[in-house]
């Protein structure tokens, strides 16, 4: 191609390379703005008017540009596109032309004897200019309408779409947002300080805490009254239930009414709209399963037989099944487990893991990061150190405040790697993931041995294959005896919350203090909650007030139900010493809560079940096949007299070499090893709602899986 030839798709190129610099570089995000607002500016503005769900969809997006400016912006990416694709439409059609001036017997050498029939299309005769300059007409008509349309649908189907999801994650996390503005209310904190603690606790609260910023933000920048913005907040949700809820409690400042008999009558009516959205998504999952059993196992069973009874009698059919076992089987169970992520995300609570650091470091209440207020004015910097200690260390280096000081700095910078590395197994049960750090690589090395061993005495599949697996289920069974030991511990405390919150809102309401009645519960049996309270009151001794301690059991446990009970605590707490009543609240929150996720358990246990025995039919039948069918067959080169003399001879088979068997029950090993691993995922993922609890699953299938090759082969 010379450069003459290339020089219209350089030019759409260089047309399009702004788009990319300007996700990049703010200075050409802001010049190609600029473009977009003088050339199509006027345009999308004519248009505003009969468009009002896009300017709705951007609000509820939280899209943080204007109408006009995302408007224009889409128009000139649009025509872009459209530059694009018909320069691309050029080419294609040049290209399709010289292919098809090939001489048919030139075409038809060159392609699969499947594809022979296209050689019929070549040999086109040379087209006049006036034919040619129509034809690329055509196509830059047709592809480049086709790409600036795509574009511009696309640009303003995006707002609408992250719309949708803020919608369902605003309706998932409403009822536990609704009690804890009962909550607030109930302990006497007023309307606008509730939204502004609310608006403040997104992670907690998710999607249904953030849009209370809108609110916050027209109180403190507008200046405009707490039902003006409560009203605008709920105009711009893209929640309906948000927005009933908005307007109800509109109602109910406006007239008077009691706040909160009106928000504890809302929580109850959202927890059971939870509880039967939870039912119909059982339902839904109950069909999946079955759907899942159906298509995904039954199906390739049946092809995978058929393949191989027309194989070993027909003729070869290695093709299609190494495509089934490695192309088709994966992709159909990841492509399921993608989908049931979505479906299973509408009845699962957050991430009881979390995302953040286990350390205290890692967390904004660590102790070098708070300062709190003491007797004399002075201010308490990191862990018993306070400003006039920082002045003396200052003034003088060589004191003992400075030499104390220097050693707390190389304490806290090796804190985090004694405590990682100074206890390796809760560090593991803390994070199971950084188990694959040391697995995996003790893996690879394994299959790298035997992968050299195979070499040096004449390549063994099998050995390589064993070792492939067992590495597998080496790094498969120490990351599920990990995540199994992290979870455990995670479920007990949050099933001892309730009682916690119930004995410690009777021991307040008894006239405790909060310290002593957390004092006065840990000794009750509260499991592994009851540790992380001995530590919160160890907090409290060395000084650390009740609030720093409740922020450091949260950045121990980092569940999102210790995460509420926490942030009610403490907020609660600025607003009354009487707590009695909001740990009442927040009680019946998490009981419901643990009621929601034992039901969803005890209903996902069928369809463990069900995942279980289907990959056992799958197992037993590949099983049958490598194990008795494929010895059974009469070997290449077998005398047919003799045969026939024995009364063995089978019509329509021909010889079957022991490269062809091997081939087969690598095939077969494989198949299972694929289908064990993925099926163990979607069973974790039923049973619990998180892929990762499918890991000790997926270990027991490959197990099975190495058990029955080795007994059968």
């Amino acid at each position: 191609m010379t450069l003459a030839n290339a020089l219209p798709l350089l030019v759409a190129v260089c047309c399009c390379v702004p788009i990319g610099l300007a996700r990049v570089h703010q200075g050409v995000d802001r010049r190609l703005t600029r473009t977009a607002i003088v050339l199509f500016g006027g345009y999308v503005d004519e248009f505003r008017d009969q468009h009002p769900n896009r300017r709705a969809a951007l609000r509820a997006a939280r899209v943080p540009v204007t109408y006009r400016e995302y408007g224009a912006k889409t128009v000139l990416y649009a025509t872009l596109a459209a530059i694009l694709g018909s320069v691309l439409g050029i080419y294609v059609v040049w290209g399709l032309l010289l292919v098809l001036s090939i001489d048919p017997e030139t075409l038809r050498d060159a392609l699969p004897s499947v594809l022979s029939f296209l050689a019929n299309l070549g040999g086109v005769p040379a087209l006049s200019p006036t034919e040619l300059f129509a034809l690329l007409v055509a196509s830059c008509l047709t592809l480049g309408a086709l790409a600036g349309g795509a574009t511009y649908w696309l640009r303003w189907w995006y707002p609408a779409s992250v719309a949708d999801t803020r919608a369902r994650a605003i309706a998932a996390g409403l009822p536990s947002t609704v009690a804890f503005v009962y909550a607030l209310s109930k302990s006497g904190m007023a309307v606008p300080e509730v939204i502004r603690i609310v608006a403040a606790q997104r992670d907690t609260y998710g999607e249904a805490a953030a849009e209370f910023e809108v609110a916050v933000r027209e109180m403190d920048t507008f200046g405009v009254d707490v039902v003006t913005a409560l009203q605008t907040m709920g105009r711009r949700s893209p929640s309906p239930q948000f927005r009933e809820f908005t307007e109800n409690f509109v109602s109910v400042l406006r007239s008077g009414h009691s706040r909160s008999a009106f928000l504890e009558r809302q929580y109850r009516e959202y927890q059971e709209e939870a509880e039967s959205q939870q039912e119909r998504t059982l339902d839904l999952l109950s069909t999946l399963a079955e759907a899942y059993v159906t298509v995904l196992v039954a199906g390739p069973l049946f092809l995978l037989t058929v393949l191989v009874v027309i194989g070993i009698s027909v003729g070869d059919t290695l093709e299609p099944l190494r495509a089934l076992v490695y192309v088709i089987l994966p992709l159909g169970n990841l492509a399921f487990v993608v989908y049931l992520s979505v479906v299973t995300e509408k009845i699962t609570p957050g991430d009881s893991s979390g995302g953040a650091d286990s350390s205290v470091d890692g967390s904004p209440f660590a102790t070098g990061a708070v300062r709190r207020p003491r007797a004399d004015g002075g201010a308490t910097v990191g862990t018993g150190v306070t400003d006039s200690d920082a002045e003396t260390a200052a003034a003088d280096p060589n004191s003992s405040v400075s030499a104390n000081l220097e050693r707390l700095r190389y304490y806290r910078r090796l804190r985090g790697l004694r405590e990682r590395f100074g206890d390796p197994l809760r560090t593991l049960r803390d994070r199971p993931a950084l188990s694959l750090l040391v697995t995996v690589p003790i893996a690879l090395a394994g299959v790298l041995w035997q992968l050299r061993g195979a070499l040096e005495g004449g390549f063994d599949v099998a050995a390589v294959d064993d070792a492939v697996a067992v590495g597998l289920l080496f790094v498969l069974a120490v990351f599920a005896v990990c995540y199994e030991s992290h979870r455990r511990r995670i479920e007990a405390i949050e099933a001892a919350i309730p009682d916690f919150l119930d004995r410690l809102a009777g021991v307040n309401e008894a006239g405790t203090s909060v310290v002593s009645a957390i004092d006065h519960v840990r000794g009750s049996e509260l499991g592994p909650l009851g540790a992380e309270l001995d530590r919160v009151r160890a907090d409290v001794q060395l000084g650390a007030s009740l609030q720093t301690a409740l922020a450091r059991l949260e950045s121990r446990v980092r569940t999102r139900s210790t995460s509420r009970v926490v942030t009610l605590l403490t907020q609660a707490m600025n607003a009354s010493g009487n707590l009695g009543t909001v740990l009442r609240i927040a009680a019946r929150q998490a009981a419901a809560d643990r009621r929601l996720e034992r039901e969803r358990a005890q209903a996902m246990v069928e369809y463990l079940l069900v995942v279980y025995v289907s990959f056992l039919v799958f197992l037993f039948i590949i099983a049958v096949l490598a194990g008795s069918l494929l010895p059974n067959l009469p070997a290449e080169g077998a005398d047919a007299a003799g045969d026939a003399a024995a009364g063995t001879a089978v019509d329509g088979l021909g010889g079957f070499s022991a490269a062809d068997r091997a081939t087969y029950d690598a095939l077969f090993y494989h198949a299972t090893l694929v289908q064990g691993l993925l099926s163990g995922l979607i069973a974790g993922q039923l049973s619990s709602g998180d892929v990762r609890a499918g890991a000790k699953h997926a270990a027991a299938m490959i197990a099975l899986s190495i058990v029955t090759f080795a007994v059968v082969i």
